[in-house]
């Protein structure tokens, strides 16, 4: 069997950008069934190349504060080659080119910090905040689409405050 790899974009409630990262056996049967997810949680298909622009592709590494300290670890990442680190309330985020995720990453854990998360994805330029019946849409959305067993990953650039998301998801 051959599978065949490809990325599906559009936009959900609230102009929200949306990447699905698909493999699939069946393309045409594939993007119907994303076609439906979209159509039937107030969301559109779009154009190869529409949204994909406001993504870059970088490293994301997520430590917890209790972790490390900001300057040792701020150290760590650019002796590295890291690009950036955010405080996210909680956590500390890393970001690098995916060229240099690997060593800082080494790095991190070889300093003794364990990170709660790590991967190559898709990070937005920008995020859109989203409250009421337009975040708990794109919820729908998400999760409709993580369900196709086709879809390996969803990257989109929308904000929910975690309010918002416990009560939509409780």
């Amino acid at each position: 069997m051959t599978y065949e790899e490809f990325t599906l974009e559009g936009y959900g409630p609230g102009g929200v950008a949306l990447l699905a990262e698909i493999s699939t056996d069946n393309r045409n049967r594939t993007v119907s069934e994303i076609r439906h997810a979209f159509g039937k949680n107030n969301g559109n298909m779009a154009e190869a190349g529409a949204v994909s622009w406001m993504f870059h592709k970088k490293g994301d590494i997520v430590i917890l504060k209790s972790a490390a300290k900001e300057d040792d670890l701020m150290t760590i990442i650019l002796d590295a080659g890291g690009e950036d680190l955010k405080d996210d309330g909680e956590n500390w985020e890393i970001i690098t080119a995916p060229s240099a995720y690997e060593t800082v990453l080494e790095a991190v854990k070889k300093a003794g910090i364990t990170p709660t998360s790590s991967s190559v994805t898709m990070v937005p330029q920008n995020y859109i905040k989203l409250e009421g019946t337009q975040a708990a849409q794109m919820i729908r959305l998400v999760e409709a689409l993580e369900d196709n067993d086709d879809v390996q990953n969803v990257h989109a650039n929308f904000d929910i405050d975690q309010k918002v998301l416990e009560e939509v998801l409780g």
